[in-house]
């Protein structure tokens, strides 16, 4: 971005808008509260067959021997496939998969397991039948023999000498490659090193290490993973599925099958919820090869225990961070100690979550160390902010306690030292326009804040959280109607408004109302490559394209006008929806009179727009929780709950509001209840939403939200990305709150009543 560009935008996103930051109503609301928006399970075609999975019930072992002679002969059923029908898993290649990577040997083995099954749920074979009853008996009668192995379930256990090894081909990565020739269970080892650590401590006056642990968690998605494909006879694939990333499941589903992307096409249907947990083509290649044996469509609908033993949760971490700090409450020295759980197969959280956790702070010297581990769980997955939530509740835990003992009040300790414009982090970037400053002041300042907090064994207590946003490719289409109303046509599915805010973001350029938008997401095969539905990059990213798209057609028109005017389209400009000569106040229309006159004129206005933005801007979200905690039993009560956010530019505030209220809550049950209970064998003991504790409204207070807008100066409506930072300052504001409320640092989530009476014994018992 030249200077000029960059002051442009810094002087457009600072002006007042006609349609951004106006609350229309969603232009797809009246289909979903009406029932005919169509999901993935919706999807029905002619000779539909319907598939079921044959899952692994060991968590680590080999597999000796399958025959699926008796469910071929299971009258009803039209396929069955195991890992032999796939093409071998020996290519060393990554590909990009929202906002993780996947290896594409060991993707293949992960859609379905091959010498070794590796978590519970890992798929061995699969059936194809004329429903799912059929299909579902047919599994039953596939024999399938193992030779049951010790599975190794966190990373510490996998960190271990006489540790069993998942995969004897992985060595380790990044830094070092400390494992040599020698088989490992670490997959990567990232380090980040700022100044000199040592020389950081000696000036603190006081130094606070302490040891997290996080248990794995799930994104909590309302809809189930679904994947019907088409495998035709013209050799293409189609898949209609639920997923946030379309384009990531046509070149997953074609690395997985040794085919070309172009012989793949994928149309997303509505999607019901994902928060980065739907981006991996799971059963997509195999339904593929269900059609492809059985001649027909086939359909794969996932249940909620499948939901939890089959896709992608969070990494379990282990986490142990350093601090030290000057009397006058200068932070000088940080160190952290990152192990996370990759699950089955490499490509864990791990890296972002280094980057993230000493990101709010100015400190002069930090150091830490990030390990990605192999356990015998399913493969990790994003969860908003991966790999942020785990490492910030540690690092804010040590904040919060430094603050406490040196005397500070715990905002202003952060404001002493919050990362600025210009404060580089520890693995390099150097900040551009941030708000940390501006979200701390908000919070300081509200009346939540400042509410005296009364009552025994009750708490207040605060925490900040970053993530970074991303850019990425986008495209978009844009087609006007005679009646001067446009089409968008966008590759972006839409999980919580984003047709509205990039439809928003074209009508501001075109001085339209967005009511006179009709966006439409669209295949794989209708719209030029777009990243996926994550990162916090869609309103950014795709909305930049869609103002590309808008001026292009801003651009066409002008052209017409001049056209018809018979004069140079120099002297002709469009502002407010509205074309008019610079010299002839006689010569103007509407963009609605102009639209009715192009087919005579011309013919048909299209504008397109593809970008790969860089002007990310990075944000900032903090929380400010009261909480009553009893202390004969643990429990908590949330009592008031405040989410503070910099949005940049809230192109809907609405949408902006449930965002963070949605990542608040997802936050709160990270913090206070969810957790995989798992047992030694490595079993998943409460996989049902009866057993996996999510939080329902009769757990939670109003959420309050303050959106603060710190323009981001790479965009040109200054938005920064929304969607994810929100869920990383809830577990370190509760466990702040917790210690105020009962005097003990909690060190490991989630918080439950278990947890904190277990804390509470133990500081009694401690001398």
């Amino acid at each position: 971005m030249t200077t000029t560009e960059y002051e442009h935008n810094v002087v457009l996103a600072e002006k007042t808008f006609d349609v951004i930051g106006k609350r229309p109503i969603r232009h797809d609301g009246a289909d979903k509260v009406t029932g005919r928006a169509k999901f993935g399970a919706d999807f029905q075609s002619t000779g539909l067959l319907y598939g079921k999975i044959l899952r692994s019930p060991h968590a680590h072992a080999r597999i000796k021997s399958i025959n699926t002679s008796r469910a071929e002969r299971l009258e009803g059923v039209r396929a069955v496939v195991t890992s032999k029908d796939f093409p071998a898993a020996t290519e060393d290649k990554i590909i990009k998969l929202g906002e993780g990577a996947a290896n594409v040997k060991y993707l293949k083995e992960a859609v379905m397991a091959r010498d070794k099954a590796l978590y519970r749920g890992h798929p061995v074979a699969a059936v194809a039948a004329i429903n799912p009853h059929i299909a579902e008996e047919a599994t039953k009668l596939i024999d399938v023999e193992y030779e049951v192995l010790k599975p190794v379930l966190t990373a510490p256990d996998a960190l271990a000498d006489d540790a069993p090894i998942l995969h004897d081909d992985l060595r380790t990565g990044g830094f070092g490659g400390e494992s040599g020739d020698k088989p490992t269970n670490v997959e990567n080892h990232v380090q980040y090193i700022k100044g000199d650590i040592e020389k950081g401590f000696k000036e603190a006056d006081l130094v606070i290490e302490r040891e997290f642990n996080t248990a794995t968690v799930h994104q909590g998605y309302i809809e189930p993973h679904n994947f019907t494909a088409h495998w035709n006879n013209d050799g293409r694939i189609h898949v209609w599925c639920s997923t946030q990333g379309p384009f990531e499941i046509r070149d997953g589903t074609a690395e997985v099958l040794d085919m070309s992307e172009a012989e793949v096409r994928t149309t997303p249907m509505e999607i019901g919820g994902g928060f980065g947990g739907k981006f991996s083509p799971y059963g997509a290649p195999v339904a593929a090869m269900l059609s492809k044996k059985s001649g027909h469509p086939v359909k794969i609908v996932w249940t909620r225990t499948e939901e939890f033993e089959s896709t992608g949760p969070t990494p379990g971490s282990y986490i142990k961070v350093k601090m030290g700090a000057t009397k006058d409450g200068k932070i000088t020295a940080a160190k952290a100690y990152l192990a996370y759980e990759a699950g089955a197969y490499p490509g864990g959280m791990v890296d972002p979550g280094a980057q993230c956790v000493f990101a709010p702070y100015d400190i002069e010297n930090a150091h830490v160390d990030g390990l990605d581990i192999c356990v015998n769980k399913p493969k990790t997955a994003a969860y908003r902010a991966p790999g942020a939530t785990n490492a910030e509740f540690a690092s804010e835990t040590i904040v919060d306690e430094l603050a406490e003992t040196l005397g500070f009040e715990p905002i202003d300790f952060r404001l002493m030292n919050a990362s600025k414009e210009g404060t580089r982090r520890v693995d390099g970037p150097i900040f551009p326009r941030i708000g940390l400053v501006e979200v701390l002041d908000a919070m300081k300042n509200h009346p939540h804040y400042k509410t005296p907090l009364e009552g025994p064994n009750r708490g207040r207590g605060v925490a900040v959280g970053f993530w970074f946003n991303a850019g990425e490719a986008s495209s978009v289409t844009i087609n006007v109607n005679k009646d001067g109303t446009i089409g968008l046509t966008e590759g972006s599915p839409d999980i919580g408004g984003s047709r509205t805010s990039i439809s928003m973001q074209a009508a501001e350029v075109l001085g339209i109302p967005a009511e006179h938008v009709h966006p439409t997401v669209v295949s794989t095969d209708e719209i030029g490559y777009t990243l996926g539905t994550g990162g916090s990059r869609v309103t950014f990213a795709t909305g930049w394209a869609a103002y590309e798209a808008a001026q292009d057609v801003k651009r066409q028109m002008v052209q017409r006008a001049a056209t018809i005017w018979e004069v140079n389209s120099d002297s002709v400009e469009m502002e407010k929806g509205v074309i008019k000569s610079k010299s002839d106040p006689e010569l103007k229309m509407t963009f609605k009179e102009l639209a009715a006159e192009l087919h005579g004129t011309g013919g048909p206005i299209m504008g397109r727009g593809t970008v790969d933005p860089k002007g990310v801007g990075g944000a900032f979200a903090g929380n400010i929780v009261d909480v009553e905690v009893d202390p004969e039993t643990g429990k908590v009560d949330i009592l008031r709950f405040t989410a503070v956010q910099d949005a940049g530019k809230a192109i809907h505030p609405s949408y902006v509001e449930g965002q963070m209220q949605g990542g608040s809550v997802q936050g709160i049950g990270w913090g206070l209840n969810e957790e995989f209970f798992m047992t030694e064998d490595g079993q998943v003991a409460n996989s049902t939403l009866l057993d996996y504790r999510m939080p329902t409204a009769l757990d939670l207070p109003m959420i309050d939200t303050v959106i603060v807008e710190v323009s981001n100066p790479g965009h040109p409506f200054g938005v920064r990305g929304v969607g994810e930072v929100n869920i990383v300052p809830p577990p370190a504001a509760l466990a702040n709150a917790i210690n105020q409320a009962v005097d003990v640092r909690m060190d490991r989530l989630p918080m439950n009543p278990p947890a904190i009476m277990e804390t509470i014994w133990a500081q009694r018992e401690t001398p």
